[in-house]
């Protein structure tokens, strides 16, 4: 399996626009979390936009990691699939 680091970021900041969940993925992201938030896609577009975010892409999925969590965006759909707190 080939990880690539951060280049793909570009690509993948360059189709935010796709960005998007289903409604399990809403309620999955923000129970994972512990968020209440209107907009899961807008908090989550604004976490990978964040400079300090480490996107890398393994496999078919993009994987974010920003502020102790971690966002999986599928990454031909542009589909986030989960996020979840990173375990120290």
């Amino acid at each position: 399996m080939v990880t690539k680091m951060n280049d793909n970021k570009d690509e993948l900041i360059q189709n935010l626009d796709k960005l998007h969940t289903t409604k399990l993925g809403v309620g999955r992201i923000k129970k994972n979390l512990s968020l209440d938030v209107g907009d899961v896609v807008k908090w989550c577009r604004n976490k990978i936009l964040n400079l300090n975010a480490t996107i890398t892409m393994r496999g078919k999925n993009w994987y974010i990691r920003i502020d102790s969590c971690e966002i999986t965006v599928n990454a031909y759909s542009y589909t986030i699939i989960t996020a979840h707190k990173i375990k120290k």
